[in-house]
């Protein structure tokens, strides 16, 4: 009996060691791919200004790069200019014209704010900025604000582009 309670002392101390090596993988992995600024935010959950959160179903996501930028978000909430084609609703554009500011935080996080500057605004929408703000694990809430929309934010995660 003895014997059988040592295996499970090593075991244990072997699966918290294995926990920490993972999690330490995962968090240098974070901190890389953010440095390069060569991402996906992958969002599983959206927080409208007004309603009821929700668990997203479809794939939606941010894709980060040094030369561009594209969102396919969805959007709930209240919208004071309806899109002339309905096709085109939620946060969808591509751009390579944009001011992309990070600032480490605590414990490994990052600050991000990303402000498309296109002069053409059917390219980008009505988004004025997008602020993200990364753990260090990898989780992640990105708040995104509009002149004609409420705010809208969602949580997911970051994982290195190409892993879609």
């Amino acid at each position: 009996m003895a014997f059988a309670l040592v295996l499970l002392g090593i075991s244990v101390v072997n699966a918290q060691t294995t926990r920490k090596e993972k999690q330490a993988k995962r968090q240098a992995e974070v901190k890389s791919i953010v440095e390069a600024q060569n991402y996906v935010f992958k969002a599983n959950y959206v927080n409208p200004m007004r309603g009821v959160g929700r668990a997203l179903t479809s794939e939606y996501d941010l894709v980060v790069s040094k030369d561009t930028i594209i969102a396919f978000l969805p959007y709930f909430g209240r919208a004071y200019v309806a899109p002339t084609n309905p096709s085109e609703g939620g946060i969808k554009f591509t751009t390579t014209k944009f001011s992309y500011e990070a600032k480490p935080g605590k414990n490994g996080s990052y600050k991000i704010v990303i402000k498309p500057m296109d002069k053409d605004m059917t390219n980008w929408r009505d988004v004025q900025s997008m602020r993200l703000d990364i753990s260090a694990d990898g989780y992640a809430s990105l708040n995104v604000s509009s002149t004609n929309r409420d705010n809208i934010s969602f949580n997911g995660t970051i994982e290195t582009r190409g892993t879609r």
